[in-house]
Formats: structure tokens, C-alpha cells, sequence
């Protein structure tokens, strides 16, 4: 291996830090950030993630609560209980966890989270804001991709950033973000014809597919930035990005590890999200 690692776990401890240290000046002035966390059904995956976003919670200090609703939930009960933490003045960040049982329209749920608690960055407004580059809540994973390129001095600007995904959780807004930092974006997806040649072109090269191990050191620029978005599980059990680690690895500059890269940046996002909520709304600098 030549490429040098972008270590999310490190960042991530680093970011935590900040954010506690935070938590405790708040704490001070009588608010403590508050996230409240909704699941519907018994999905393993997502109790794992929800799971792990409350213990990330205690361990900075917030107010943290779990709604856990069985699959049979209706629509209408679920946005009964959003309306009511849009009130709620102890919580400031609202997450219903996806993906959501088929009989609930996810986009009528998204659609009724308060602007200004809507830490997953997933609201209209929220996207329209991240569009025209007006201040909002990003979108936790995308956020966490640019945190760690700045954090370790990456420069973006002038830089031809590739992205193979055009999902709206990754792919559309990781390319808006690296277009806010002036760098020039293709976007590459299912139906593309020469993506070998686009993604060989890349500075920067942002792989969210969901399929295994898909880019290999022939879809490269030597010296590129490689960061990996995809989680997948292989029939032995490991787990594996959509990058070709092993691979690629001898060909890029940087590279993001699975697991141990993107991952654990998206829930420490999070807890930044709710942190700047949590300021913005009792208007604390």
C-alpha cells in the first residue's frame, strides 16, 4: 500500500471532543442540546445505527430520546408524534431513522420535521439552502466526506472532483458541497457510458454505489483522493466498501478504509448538527 489513510475513527474522537467541550460551555448557560431519535419497525441495521446515536449522545452530554414504534405504526400516528418534538422545547434535533415500512410516505414524514430541527439535512428547505449555498444543516454523511478533506488539508478548490452515486443522501449533495469549495464536479451514475475515463480524470474520486469492491485501480488517477462511501457485507461476513481497497490503495494518494473511514463521521456529524441547532435556536454564538 503507497496511499495514506484518511483515519475517520481519529477525526471522529477529535470532532467529539470539540463538540463536548461545547455541550459543557451550553450546559452553563442552562441548554442542553436535545436529540430525539425515532424508530419504526425492528429493521436490525437500524437498530444498530439508532442505538449507536444514543450512546454518542450520553457520551457528550446531550438529552437524548429514542422513540421505538412497532412496524404496524401508521402514518398518521408518526407524524403525530413529529408534530409533538417540533414543540418539544428540551429537543432540538428531530431523526426518524430510514428506510421506513412501505405503508409510510417517507417524504410526507421529512416534509414535517421542523426546519430547525431537521439535523439530517433531509427537509426541502434544508436542500434548497445547501443548493443556493445559504446557511443550513448538511446532510450528515456528505458533511463528515468535506470535514475530513479539509481536516487533513486536502485542497479542493480548482481540484476535478468525480462522484459515482447520484443517491440524494450522497451523491446529489456531496457534488453541491464540493462545488461550494470551487471544485469542478462530474457526476457519474448506473446509466453512464465512459465512466473509466470520466473517474480516471479525478482529483477527487467520491465512490457511493452500494455495490462491492466495484472500482478497481483502473478506474484511478495515480495520486488520487479515493474516498469511500459504500458499506456492504460479503458472504464471509466482512465488511467492504465499494472500493477495491487492497487495489487501489497502490495506485491513489489518499484513501478512505472500510470500515473505520466515512462511517464513523456520519453519526459524529450528527451530533454537530444537533450541537448547531441547538445554538441556533436559542440564538447562542
Amino acid at each position: 500500500m503507497t496511499a495514506s489513510l484518511l483515519d475517520g475513527k481519529a477525526l471522529s474522537r477529535t470532532i467529539r471532543e470539540e463538540v463536548k467541550q461545547e455541550t459543557a460551555r451550553l450546559k452553563e448557560l442552562g441548554i442542553q442540546p436535545g436529540l430525539a431519535v425515532v424508530l419504526v419497525g425492528e429493521d436490525p441495521a437500524s437498530q444498530v445505527y439508532v442505538n449507536s446515536k444514543h450512546k454518542a449522545c450520553l457520551e457528550l452530554g446531550f438529552y437524548s430520546e429514542v422513540h421505538r414504534l412497532p412496524n404496524d405504526t401508521t402514518q398518521e400516528q408518526l407524524l403525530e408524534l413529529v408534530g409533538r418534538l417540533n414543540e418539544q422545547t428540551s429537543i432540538h434535533g428531530i431523526l426518524v431513522q430510514l428506510p421506513l415500512p412501505k405503508h409510510i410516505d417517507e417524504k410526507a414524514v421529512i416534509d414535517a420535521i421542523s426546519v430547525e430541527k431537521d439535523v439530517d439535512g433531509f427537509h426541502p428547505i434544508s436542500v434548497g439552502n445547501m443548493v443556493i449555498g445559504d446557511e443550513s444543516l448538511l446532510p450528515c454523511t456528505p458533511a463528515g466526506v468535506m470535514e475530513m478533506l479539509k481536516r487533513n488539508q486536502i485542497p479542493v478548490e480548482g481540484k476535478h472532483a468525480v462522484v459515482i452515486g447520484r443517491s440524494n443522501i450522497v451523491g446529489k449533495p456531496i457534488s453541491l458541497l464540493l462545488q461550494r469549495e470551487n471544485a469542478t464536479v462530474t457526476m457519474c451514475h448506473s446509466r453512464t457510458n465512459n465512466m473509466r475515463e470520466l473517474t480516471r480524470m479525478a482529483d477527487i474520486l467520491v465512490v457511493a454505489i452500494g455495490k462491492a469492491q466495484f472500482v478497481d485501480r483502473s478506474f484511478i488517477k495515480p495520486g488520487a483522493v479515493v474516498i469511500d462511501v459504500g458499506m456492504n457485507r460479503l458472504e464471509n461476513g466482512k465488511l467492504a466498501g465499494d472500493v477495491n481497497f487492497d487495489d487501489v490503495a497502490e495506485e491513489c494518494g489518499w484513501i478512505t478504509p472500510v470500515p473505520g473511514g466515512v462511517g464513523p463521521m456520519t453519526i459524529t456529524m450528527l451530533m454537530v448538527n444537533t450541537l448547531k441547532a441547538a445554538k441556533r435556536i436559542h440564538q447562542i454564538q
